[in-house]
Formats: C-alpha cells, sequence, structure tokens
C-alpha cells in the first residue's frame, strides 16, 4: 500500500474533469422552437402596430388618401396625347 495523508481526503475531482469554464447542455430543438416563438412574437408585436387601427383611423386615412389623389390630379397637366 502506499503513503496517506490522513488530513488530505479522497480525490474527488480527476484532472481535465472540472465544470469550471463549460457551458450548459442546450437541447437545439428547443432552443429553435424558443428562437421561433420570440420571432413570432415581435413579428405580431409589429403587425399589430401596422394594423391594430380603429375603424374611424382607418377612416380617417382612406379619405386623407382620396384627397391627396385629388389634389395630385388636379395638378396634372394634359397634353392631348393618348398616352
Amino acid at each position: 500500500m502506499g503513503a496517506f495523508h490522513p488530513e488530505a481526503g479522497p480525490i474527488t475531482s480527476y484532472p481535465g474533469t472540472s465544470s469550471e469554464g463549460m457551458g450548459d447542455v442546450v437541447n437545439l430543438r428547443k432552443a429553435r422552437k424558443k428562437i421561433a416563438r420570440q420571432h413570432a412574437e415581435r413579428e405580431a408585436a409589429a403587425n399589430r402596430i401596422l394594423h391594430g387601427r380603429s375603424k374611424a383611423e382607418r377612416a380617417l386615412d382612406a379619405k386623407r388618401n382620396a384627397k391627396s389623389h385629388r389634389d395630385l390630379d388636379r395638378q396634372r397637366v394634359e397634353t392631348g396625347d393618348d398616352r
């Protein structure tokens, strides 16, 4: 048998097996699904901002667009050419 130091105790960690500096194990399927859910939520939030308007807001926007088209048509110069 070899020499045993009474205060040293048994070896609990072996060289090269330390968890220091190592990352966590990641399930790639779950990570991809999580990223897809986050992307979908961001896209839904953007769509709520763009399309989440009341009927009055949509009507006002339609009236503004119609007025701008009318004003533009009034400024058009008639040349007599059939183009």
